[in-house]
């Protein structure tokens, strides 16, 4: 490694696997490309497993556990160990913490490697409502217990952090609260979307009659809502596919039950986790993507439908407006109001959205691109590289 090169450390909960799957690994080697920075990732592994190997940068993989709780756990218990001997090891000169929380392990390890005068910049990152999206996902024991823990470990990773990266006017705002004088650098997740922008429709998008829902089978993304408002449709042709993994399995066999008491069991398709080519074919066959979220940090799924000239319905919370401009390339509705939804369903079936469509792909082609992600990184870390000050708590 070349004296110039900074090594960036890089903490989260995310899973990998050997080899990475393809959108991970266009993601590791795009970054590779930073060749100022050398890359080493503490995350998960997809089994009890744990990996370590070299793809774009390296991965130091700790063993899954079949528990959230155990993940925390073992997140929190083996995570610190590890970061602090690879930034020892290698002189890392960032951290980058993927939430708040991980951000809590980057601030103990970065107050550590000052006890050696090792100068660490801790980057943190912000993708959501990190302060009630987890208890609007599933039920969590001992609730308030675990909120001031997680509100703690939140605040020690914001007073410790040196800049901060957001995706969405509601993350940048929600981190200020926390961090107010802290430099924030503000870009998309990653999204491989040159499959997106390689799709063709199948059919313009005014004679199609799907409606496309893509992501988690999870309650804050209130599908629930959207099955009451697709029951409201007058439109006997339309189908709806549920587009996702069903992470919260009580929730999706609930949906299930519910479209049958709904009597639109035949019309709702409930497709599981595909791959990012099968979920353009989806979005290129469908009238709109619907994201009736009750909380979301962006939505990277409104882009890439838009990317195929499909119009979004997405509910007007978090980083879902920063996309979707009423009227012009989708609706916005009020998260939980089903009367709106399915008047929003209807207005799609019932005025010409050729128009609407076009100006969406227009949109997310302006928006996001991959080297827009990857300068976005070269950006927050220079941010970070040129922060000064006390380190004291």
């Amino acid at each position: 490694m070349s004296r110039s090169t900074t090594t960036v450390c890089w903490v989260s909960s995310a899973r990998y696997c050997e080899p990475l799957d393809a959108a991970s690994a266009r993601k590791w080697q795009l970054l590779a490309a930073l060749s100022a920075y050398d890359f080493r990732v503490v995350g998960f592994a997809t089994s009890l497993r744990p990996q370590r190997f070299h793809e774009g940068a390296r991965f130091y993989l700790l063993p899954l556990p079949p528990t959230s709780l155990l993940r925390y756990l073992s997140m929190f218990k083996l995570a610190p160990p590890l970061l602090a001997f690879l930034a020892l090891r290698h002189d890392a000169g960032i951290i980058v913490a993927q939430s708040p929380f991980e951000g809590a392990i980057g601030a103990a390890v970065k107050r550590f490697a000052g006890v050696f005068r090792r100068r660490i910049r801790l980057i943190v990152e912000n993708h959501n409502n990190f302060e009630e999206d987890l208890f609007m996902q599933r039920r969590v024991p001992l609730e308030a217990l675990y909120r001031r823990l997680m509100l703690a470990a939140a605040r020690y990773a914001f007073r410790n952090a040196d800049a901060l990266r957001v995706i969405s006017t509601s993350t940048a705002e929600r981190a200020r609260h926390f961090a107010p004088d802290l430099p924030q650098a503000r870009f998309m997740t990653f999204s491989d979307t040159d499959v997106f922008r390689r799709t063709s429709r199948r059919a313009p998008v005014d004679e199609a009659v799907d409606i496309v829902y893509a992501g988690l089978l999870i309650p804050r993304k209130g599908l629930h809502h959207l099955l009451n408002a697709f029951a409201m449709l007058e439109q006997p042709r339309a189908q709806l596919r549920l587009v996702g993994k069903a992470e919260n399995a009580d929730y999706a066999a609930a949906l299930r039950k519910q479209a049958g008491e709904l009597g639109i069991e035949a019309r709702v398709h409930f497709h599981g986790a595909v791959s990012q080519a099968q979920l353009a074919q989806f979005f290129a066959e469908a009238r709109v993507m619907v994201l009736p979220s009750l909380s979301e940090g962006l939505g990277r799924v409104v882009v890439e439908a838009m990317l195929v000239g499909t119009p979004v319905i997405g509910s007007r919370v978090g980083g879902i407006p920063d996309l979707v401009r009423h009227g012009e390339n989708g609706l916005l509705v009020e998260a939980g109001d089903e009367s709106a939804l399915a008047a929003a369903l209807a207005r799609m079936f019932r005025d010409d959205i050729a128009a609407m469509g076009e100006r969406a792909r227009a949109f997310a082609l302006d928006y996001y691109s991959p080297e827009k992600y990857v300068d976005g990184y070269r950006q927050l870390f220079e941010l970070a590289l040129e922060r000064s000050g006390d380190d004291s708590p």
